[in-house]
């Protein structure tokens, strides 16, 4: 049975359920019916966040979000001696799937990142990039990898797809729906096959009439270093966010090796803006099937090209 530590317990904010903070917020909510983004933010409706992690160093991910006014804990995963020839990426699920146990008894949508998670600055003080009024939303990825969307609300709500699972929101709906899937995986995976379950979560939500959704720019980097597992198995090692909405709060790991490498940084994050635009013109973020059968091209034209035009590396 797959053990993990709570660490650092710590209660920054008193428990309100999501119901008083829609109440709360509905006078705000009718304000900005106008506006493309409503002004509800990360930090008002998420009720915990959970960081997953095996050995890696998360002072600086867990500082950052509880400056950020979210209640954040570890999930640390412990090795166990049945682990030794597991795959990595067997691992990561048995370590989502712990969270996911978590989220689906919550109330309120729950925050989900990776250890190598590098959130923006004022990440808790970002719109959230779906309608916590809706009922069907199964999960929302707050960092995307080849990300696609389908349609966008009169709200600015895209509803879309992304790989990996470096950060996200999920329901509580949708946690459960996602417990089903990751037992549905266990019971016909071998735990040493490599397996890219993360690209399924989408199209097994959506076939459990949920929707998922992704924002207007990336709430953050994926930090890591280059995955050998995906390189073995014909895929990238690396992923970056294509546009960030804002500065990192600190360095990614990939540009602190023997102190803070500006080149690399910029260079990572340049090769990452030109390959976000280039999938743009290539119709791989925005499909041309998909704008065609839209009632509402120009507003998926418009989220998909404005979303590029911005300053930050």
């Amino acid at each position: 049975m797959l053990e993990l530590t709570l660490e650092n317990k710590k209660t920054f904010k008193s428990q309100v359920t999501l119901e008083k903070i829609l109440k709360d917020s509905a006078y705000s909510r009718r304000e900005s019916q106008n506006k493309s983004f409503p002004s509800l933010q990360i930090a008002d409706v998420i009720g915990r966040a959970f960081i997953i992690a095996y050995k890696e160093q998360t002072n600086l991910l867990e500082t950052s979000l509880i400056k950020e006014g979210l209640q954040c804990e570890v999930l640390r995963q412990r090795h166990q001696p049945q682990y030794k020839h597991f795959s990595p990426s067997y691992l990561c699920l048995l370590n989502h799937l712990r969270a996911w146990q978590i989220a689906a008894r919550e109330n309120q949508p729950t925050l989900i990142v990776e250890a190598d998670f590098v959130p923006v600055v004022g990440f808790g003080k970002l719109p959230l990039p779906f309608n916590p009024y809706q009922t069907d939303v199964g999960m929302c990825w707050l960092y995307t990898c080849a990300s696609q969307i389908y349609s966008v609300s009169a709200d600015g709500y895209a509803e879309g797809f992304s790989v990996s699972t470096v950060a996200y929101v999920v329901t509580p709906q949708g946690a459960a729906q996602l417990i089903k899937f990751a037992e549905e995986l266990i019971n016909n995976l071998e735990p040493n096959a490599y397996s890219t379950w993360d690209t399924y979560l989408d199209s097994f939500l959506r076939r459990h009439k949920l929707k998922n959704y992704i924002p207007f720019r990336n709430y953050g980097e994926h930090g890591g270093l280059p995955n050998l597992e995906h390189s073995r198995h014909g895929l990238s090692k690396t992923h970056r966010a294509d546009v960030l909405c804002n500065r990192l709060a600190f360095t990614p790991m990939y540009a602190t090796n023997q102190g803070v490498n500006y080149f690399t940084f910029f260079s990572v994050r340049l090769q990452a803006r030109i390959k976000g635009i280039a999938r743009l013109l290539t119709g791989k973020f925005l499909r041309l099937p998909v704008l065609k059968g839209s009632k509402v091209p120009t507003r998926l034209a418009n989220f998909a090209i404005c979303r590029q035009l911005f300053l930050y590396i």
